[in-house]
């Protein structure tokens, strides 16, 4: 069935639910089945749900190919739970369900859920609470009059200029030179020019459903902005927040194997097994997820951006989204992502697990470290895995310090302190960000591009095996052979033939050894 991607916006996790469960209800194959002697018409077995579900979901923009068949099982437990499926009997509302033969089908009712109205952290304080104050720096829909009446995504140089000189004429006479500005007004600036930056980004009216702008806390973004090393990692001033010593030490051995070991311990097979699991102890056990809850439902609307002709909106709004985690919880991702990314991209990594590999392991096993709400939400594991497969990937740019922030903060402080602007929270005076979005494609232009970007970079990764001339002919052989295994279609192309493939480990062809030569014995004559 053909996938539709569920638009960015509040609640989209939601959304997601009801199309899943809407596709799943109308494409999941139903027949006659005999069970105990009894035979039971329009159902299905849960194996057979696993396999269909599974390829759903692979195939599906929102979710992608990084998601694992135990995630689907889950999925379908949570089906179960929330009544989407029932068992023979009638059943449900437990996840007593296993990828096996057992019997289910679908109830009468709809599994449909409803879009609540408000934001949840917005419930108990009206929209009126925020209108009563003129000045708050929260109305991003209602900017000042010297705000542009539109906020477009395109802004010229010449227009900034134009906009800056009516300013200045508009309030020179007005204008108190040297103001004095508080730490308030700093913040208050911070907070404004972030959000109405994110705003722009994203492209909504509104921010009041996916975040409220009380929990933005700007001491954080100015943090995560200023105290950054050379790398841009941030750096932590109160050390009893940091990672721990040996945590950190385990992470530099696995993102530079096998070139680095600080531990200065002697390695043994499934040394690298034991690291690993120390790591991932360490996140597991954390009190809560690096990116917190307030931020859930901004990160998860963002996700709608995975498409390739927006995918630099994405990363431009996750950058300014990641500025809002405590310092602590920002440097911690920084090092995950960093550590996750070159484990995954690095050949001589040995095998950390026997069933998955690295890349799938890493997803699988940090997800819910990084994402997850703080009500459990059926969607919660996919949706983190796709996000911490969209980090992966950009982790350097998103996790990266935007320097038109600041530009735009500086210069915002410096007309209030002119007195051009009366207000921290008046309008933006400086230019937004340009985006120029591709144009849209098919579903099917979508699917082929897809297909020939994940075979070149499969394609690439065989080159880097064979070109590894650092790698012991035993291990390159054991390497491609897992290599043929799953991606057959590919090696055969890379190696048409076996002499090809023996031309690679320099084999010459076996010269069978002469039978030995008996040497043959002298009959005497009988004759004397």
């Amino acid at each position: 069935m053909e996938s539709r991607s569920v638009p960015p916006g509040p609640y989209r996790a939601t959304k997601l639910w009801n199309e899943i469960t809407t596709s799943f209800r109308a494409g999941m194959p139903l027949r006659k089945h005999r069970q105990h002697f009894k035979k039971y018409g329009n159902c299905f077995t849960a194996e057979a749900a696993v396999d269909w579900l599974y390829d759903l979901l692979r195939n599906n923009n929102n979710f992608g190919p990084e998601v694992t068949r135990q995630q689907t099982l889950q999925l379908l437990r949570k089906f179960l739970k929330n009544h989407v499926i029932e068992d023979i009997k009638g059943r449900w509302g437990s996840e007593n369900l296993d990828d096996n033969s057992q019997l289910f089908r679908f109830p009468a009712n709809s599994p449909l859920k409803s879009l609540p109205r408000k934001h949840p952290e917005l419930r108990k304080n009206s929209i009126e609470n925020f209108s009563k104050d003129k000045d708050s720096i929260f109305k991003l829909r209602n900017l000042s009059r010297r705000t542009p009446k539109k906020l477009g995504l395109h802004f010229s140089q010449e227009n900034v200029e134009e906009m800056n000189h009516e300013i200045i004429n508009g309030d020179q006479e007005n204008s108190v030179y040297n103001r004095e500005i508080s730490q308030e007004d700093v913040e208050e600036v911070w907070r404004h020019i972030t959000l109405i930056y994110l705003q722009t980004i994203l492209g909504v009216p509104s921010l009041e459903e996916l975040i409220n702008p009380k929990q933005v806390v700007p001491q954080y973004v100015m943090y995560n902005m200023t105290n950054t090393s050379k790398h841009g990692i941030v750096i932590l001033q109160d050390k009893s927040d940091d990672l721990p010593h040996w945590v950190l030490s385990a992470m530099k051995c696995l993102a530079n194997w096998p070139r680095s070991n600080d531990m200065n311990n002697p390695t043994y097979v499934g040394f690298e097994r034991d690291v690993f699991r120390t790591i991932a102890d360490y996140f597991l056990e954390l009190p809560g997820p690096l990116i917190t809850f307030e931020y859930y439902e901004l990160f998860v609307s963002i996700l709608g951006f995975l498409q390739p002709h927006l995918e630099r909106v994405a990363i431009d709004a996750l950058q300014l989204c990641c500025l809002l985690l405590p310092p602590p919880n920002r440097r911690k991702l920084q090092l995950l992502m960093r550590m996750i990314s070159r484990m995954s991209q690095n050949v001589d990594m040995p095998q950390l697990h026997d069933a998955m590999g690295t890349r799938s392991l890493m997803i699988h096993t940090f997800s819910r470290c990084v994402l997850c709400c703080a009500e459990e939400v059926d969607l919660d594991e996919l949706l983190a895995a796709r996000l911490v497969s969209f980090l992966m990937d950009h982790h350097q740019e998103i996790l990266q310090v935007p320097s038109y922030l600041q530009t735009a903060v500086d210069k915002h402080l410096d007309y209030l302190k002119k007195g051009y602007i009366k207000n921290p929270g008046d309008g933006l005076i400086v230019p937004l960000p340009t985006y120029s979005y591709c144009k849209q494609i098919s579903a099917q232009e979508f699917d082929e591009q897809k297909v020939s970007t994940s075979q070149a970079a499969i394609t690439e990764l065989l080159e880097n095996i064979i070109k590894n001339k650092s790698l012991p002919l035993k291990e390159k052989r054991k390497k491609l052979k897992q290599f043929q295994k799953e991606y057959p279609l590919i090696y055969q192309k890379r190696f048409p033939t076996t002499e090809s493939e023996a031309v690679l480990f320099g084999d010459k062809p076996t010269i069978k050894q002469p039978m030995l030569i008996l040497k043959k014995t002298k009959f005497r004559s009988l004759r004397y």
